[in-house]
């Protein structure tokens, strides 16, 4: 997860409400330019370099380890609440992003399909575990017609059954239809299971 800006955000706010004399730290002549601990201050009290800590107020928690995180959440003198935060934000920078995949196309072999239009007694087709119907013989188009007769592709069971307004007509009993297409899509997903129709 990409939270930078929120941790930018809640150390810089921290260190500025800080003054040297609540650290316990020295005050050396001159204006300061900022409210507050400077970042030198911060990763002295916390035992780091400068430039760490200047890596971390940026941003990238992404490894730092939680003795780090409660080094930083002494320095900064967080109360409970705080702390717990500055731990979700360091979680969550280490969090491994997901990436949804889109779905490779899945398609049947050549011979399945000369297969499925060799069986002219029966309707047939294959599908895969999301209820795509990967190919089908013509007595299996003309059975489920209305599925078919959709721009979406693939063709799909589910969304025809939950999502067109002709599946109440096309199902006799829509109810068992839509129990056994949520049982479906809730089954271990296995390569495609070639299925007749009835």
């Amino acid at each position: 997860m990409d939270n930078r800006e929120e941790i930018r955000e809640f150390l810089a706010s921290r260190r500025a409400r800080m003054t040297p004399q609540q650290a316990g730290l020295p005050l050396f002549g001159g204006s300061r330019r900022v409210p507050g601990l400077r970042r030198a201050e911060v990763a002295l009290l916390a035992g780091v370099s400068p430039d760490y800590y200047t890596r971390l107020e940026r941003g990238n928690l992404s490894g730092v380890s939680d003795s780090m995180v409660e080094a930083v959440a002494r320095a900064l003198q967080l109360d409970e609440a705080e702390r717990s935060h500055l731990f979700d934000l360091a979680r969550a920078a280490n969090r491994p992003i997901r990436v949804r995949r889109r779905a490779a196309t899945q398609q049947v072999r050549p011979s399945v399909q000369s297969l499925l239009d060799a069986m002219s007694d029966a309707p047939a087709f294959v599908r895969n575990g999301r209820l795509d119907i990967l190919a089908a013989n013509r007595l299996a188009q003309a059975l489920y017609e209305p599925v078919f007769d959709t721009p979406a592709r693939p063709v799909n069971l589910a969304r025809f059954c939950f999502l067109d307004s002709r599946a109440g007509e096309f199902y006799p009993d829509w109810d068992d239809a839509a129990n056994t297409t949520v049982a479906l899509l809730h089954t271990p997903k296995l390569a495609a299971i070639p299925t007749t129709a009835v």
